[in-house]
């Protein structure tokens, strides 16, 4: 492998802090330069970062007042926003200032590294919907997102004046946003508040984690229906965070019905014949961007979600 010590890149000098001393050297890269750990470990296989001029190991503990030489990658183009039909994508409501859809699975919000499926901004540049220039240019007028498994209720803004509005909402909590979920076993208390930080999972990329110093986390949930292996929770989000629904039920130790990525049953989720997490964005009310009136709208559930249910109640 070509070293880009070698290449040419964009180098970065300077000394360990003394709060990495003794930290593994892929973790302190990682640290250091906002690196995922798999990125971090790739750099230092490849020879792009020397401790005090000498190529070593991932597994090389650093000591404070070392010098620390790492070359970083090219930043990789922007992902550009391709109209593609999106089968099952649904336009609830549309106006002049936002477009409301009940995204299906399998379809992210918007592009993103590594995403080559389709997506809402592609769907709805594929029908024709001009949507706000606002935010990066990947993700233009999205001021919310659904995970790739998640299925439900969202909504994109098409006016600058929409974009700015919703995403203060959102940032101000004046959204109302209501999920349904089925997490394994009986919720103690049927009904209450989770309030833990959440952030990136310090050893799992891709994953989120409850850790200390994360970003604040609140989710309220209440029992609608009890299954003996499982249940139907309404779930109403007070922040925003990646993953919150799942990360939350998972750290209790009743993750959503289906989430291997978080821990459940894969023999219960076989059993209901479940491929993603039973997660779903099931109504969104918020004051509509241009006339202040409240707008609410709902979502099904869609037939894999409700083939479960059944299975359960049976």
């Amino acid at each position: 492998m070509t070293s880009a010590f070698a290449a040419g890149g964009d180098h970065r000098s300077l000394p360990v802090p003394d709060g990495l001393d003794g930290m593994r050297l892929d973790q302190a890269v990682s640290r250091l330069f906002g690196l995922s750990r798999t990125a971090a470990a790739a750099l230092v296989d490849a020879g792009d970062a020397l401790v005090d001029g000498v190529r070593r190991p991932n597994s090389h503990k650093v000591k404070a007042g070392s010098w620390l030489e790492v070359t970083l990658p090219a930043p990789a183009a922007p992902p550009t926003v391709v109209p593609q039909a999106v089968p099952g994508l649904r336009v609830v409501y549309a106006d002049e200032d936002i477009v409301v859809v009940d995204k299906p699975v399998g379809v992210a919000a918007h592009p993103s590294p590594g995403w080559t499926g389709p997506t809402v901004i592609g769907g709805l540049a594929a029908i024709g919907h001009r949507i706000s220039t606002s935010g990066a240019a990947e993700r233009q007028g999205v001021v919310h997102r659904l995970d790739v498994g998640t299925t439900g209720i969202m909504v994109v803004a098409k006016s600058e004046q929409a974009y700015s509005a919703l995403k203060r909402a959102f940032k101000y909590r004046e959204v109302d946003k209501r999920y349904h979920a089925v997490v394994q076993g009986h919720l103690d208390p049927l009904r209450g508040t989770i309030d833990a930080p959440i952030d990136r999972h310090p050893t799992h990329d891709y994953r989120w984690a409850v850790v200390s110093g994360g970003k604040p986390s609140i989710t309220h949930y209440d029992t609608v229906e009890a299954f003996p292996a499982a249940s139907l929770v309404d779930v109403r989000l007070e922040t925003g965070r990646t993953h919150q629904i799942r990360v939350h039920f998972s750290t209790l130790r009743h993750p959503c019905v289906g989430d291997l990525t978080y821990g459940a049953d894969p023999t219960l989720s076989a059993r209901l014949g479940l491929a993603r997490q039973w997660l779903h964005a099931r109504a969104l009310s918020f004051l509509h961007p241009r006339t202040g009136d409240e707008v609410s709208f709902v979502s099904d559930y869609p037939d894999d979600l409700e083939r479960a249910l059944e299975i359960l109640r049976d």
